[in-house]
């Protein structure tokens, strides 16, 4: 595993909060989402009962789709300027401060959690906990369904914002079991000028 100075949430939050706007406007739109993607997610919360997440939420742009399909959802993001832009953009979805690893959401409550590429800047030691925190959350038979970028080794890589990390599927397959999960579903792929894919879907046990 190359070296790499480990990426602290506080160190997440200022590099996002300092390329919110430019971020939205580059990416945060339902335009700039894969069709493969869309229909995954869509096929995904059809399955769901109950209120879904969206952990990671960014500009916003998963959860109003989710919220266009019917799904009684909210995003929370620890980015601040996210949650600023996201509640302007679409004023009609609930958005809040709140981080993967600890939402101070009550037990049990949710139908469904996506954390679409939101823990692709999370330490592979820290990622359990993240795991763990959406098991708590859901209740059982809820649904989970991650997107990330899949590689492999797991290893970190220089993004655009801040370091991220590739994942072996399999690897985090068994990271998603270890923390009380079925999973149901992955698929990977690499689109043209993009890195790989990879996505898992599963059930709380």
């Amino acid at each position: 595993m190359a070296e790499h100075s480990i990426t602290s949430i506080g160190e997440v939050q200022a590099a996002y909060g300092a390329r919110a706007l430019e971020y939205a406007n580059a990416l945060g739109a339902l335009e700039n989402l894969a069709e493969a993607d869309l229909t995954l997610v869509a096929d995904w919360a059809k399955g769901i009962a109950g209120r879904v997440v969206d952990v990671g939420s960014g500009p916003g742009q998963w959860t109003q789709y989710l919220h266009r399909l019917g799904v009684r959802v909210s995003g929370i993001d620890p980015v601040p300027e996210f949650v600023e832009l996201a509640s302007a953009a679409y004023p009609e979805v609930s958005f809040e401060v709140g981080r993967a690893e600890n939402t101070l959401l009550p037990k049990g409550t949710l139908g469904g959690v996506l954390a679409w590429y939101s823990l692709i800047h999370t330490e592979p030691l820290a990622i359990s906990q993240a795991l763990q925190e959406f098991h708590r959350i859901l209740r059982p038979g809820g649904g989970l369904a991650l997107g990330f970028f899949e590689g492999l080794e797991l290893e970190p890589f220089e993004h655009a914002i801040t370091t991220a990390w590739f994942w072996p599927m399999q690897r985090l397959v068994s990271e998603v079991e270890a923390a009380g999960f079925t999973v149901t579903h992955t698929e990977t792929r690499t689109d043209p000028g993009s890195r790989r894919h990879g996505a898992i879907t599963a059930l709380r046990e």
